[in-house]
């Protein structure tokens, strides 16, 4: 009996091995391997995709929500309104930069920002919202957005989890002012490394994002501003421009398999991901919620089905926080979730005697 993996990239390079070694091999050949002609490629067609104006490459999804912020000017002393339910790359950014997190709880069903809570978060100090779209599951934007523009505020979206996702028709990380997608070799749609881009419909802020990810520079040893190095490699860039045309199919695989499994759990004493409607939920991961996380996660493996928790500590929780004061709040859902979340395996080339051996390795438990 062979263990499900959670995710199984040799599989999908094996279905696709023939455009992905073309990509990588023309890249070598040319050696231009730093913002050689795949990266203007690959952000040209993400814009076509995202249907958005501008989309900026750089080095991992880590980088694009550093990236973004400093285009917008966050910096020492201001508050970015975010989730305490993602992972650490979220909020890291913002200290680092000398700002400040300010957690507001997630909503107990998407596991998604609580809107109706971010107003009472607001200071003369608050400078940006930064909705996590967790998941695959699009934050609740419209009321975020409303709010933003009255109190006059950014709005940066990390979608490192939902490339493909869509609100009321519209993709996940169009939305705001920026968008932050990370291209890490998991991801929906990964690269064969650490890979990220910054998307926005701001001529502005596009120009800033391409000159800080270049050492401040748009001509070479001229530097304007102070940046970073966060180039996307070309090779990076390549092995995204071959996967990007399977995007579509793969997601809708996604959707197939979580539709399966609700099916399969419907009446288990779980509880399976929410979708909220006029949105595509894209399950980046598909996590179950159940008192029985830790016991769950112990029969899986003995079992031969792969399992994962996405996030067992809280962001305000996180020792590296310990010294910076107010983070300590409490968050009830937040917390009560973290212990009791727990991922199964979800990817595109998942067959379908996988799926049911999952579903079945799950209804045994419950019901031994």
């Amino acid at each position: 009996m062979h263990t499900i993996k959670m995710v199984d990239l040799q599989r999908q390079y094996n279905s696709i091995k023939q455009p992905i070694d073309l990509a990588i091999r023309s890249v070598v050949e040319k050696s231009d391997f730093i913002m050689g002609r795949a990266v203007a490629d690959f952000e040209s067609k993400l814009c076509d995709y995202l249907k958005v104006k501008y989309a900026i490459g750089c080095a991992s999804g880590t980088d694009a929500l550093q990236i973004a912020l400093m285009a917008s000017g966050i910096g020492d002393g201001d508050e970015v309104i975010t989730s305490p339910f993602s992972f650490m790359a979220t909020t890291e950014t913002i200290l680092l930069l000398g700002a400040k997190p300010i957690f507001v709880d997630i909503d107990s069903q998407t596991y998604n920002l609580d809107v109706s809570q971010i107003s009472k978060q607001i200071t003369s100090k608050t400078k940006a919202i930064l909705p996590v779209h967790l998941y695959g599951h699009p934050a609740d934007m419209k009321p975020i957005l409303s709010l933003a523009r009255a109190e006059g505020l950014f709005v940066i979206e990390d979608t490192a989890q939902a490339i493909g996702a869509q609100y009321f028709g519209a993709f996940a990380g169009t939305l705001g002012n920026l968008g932050c997608f990370s291209f890490f070799p998991s991801k929906n749609l990964g690269a064969f490394g650490d890979a990220g881009a910054i998307v926005t419909n701001d001529p502005k802020l596009a120009e800033q994002c391409k000159m800080i990810r270049l050492h401040g520079s748009r001509t070479k040893y001229r530097h304007e501003i102070l940046g970073v190095n966060s180039r996307l490699d070309t090779i990076q860039a390549a092995v995204l421009n071959a996967k990007l045309p399977y995007l579509e199919g793969w997601l809708q695989k996604r959707i197939a398999i979580a539709k399966t499994y609700n099916k399969g759990f419907e009446r288990l004493p779980l509880t399976t991901p929410f979708c909220s409607s006029n949105i595509r939920h894209v399950y980046h991961q598909y996590s179950l919620c159940t008192s029985r996380r830790d016991e769950l996660a112990t029969f899986l493996k003995e079992n031969g089905v792969g399992s994962a928790i996405h996030y067992p500590v809280p962001l305000h929780r996180q020792g590296a926080y310990d010294k910076v004061k107010d983070l300590r709040t409490k968050l009830p859902n937040s917390e009560r979730i973290a212990s009791e979340i727990i991922s199964l395996p979800m990817f595109p080339e998942l067959t379908e005697s996988e799926i049911a051996r999952i579903i079945s390795v799950v209804c045994k438990f419950y019901s031994s």
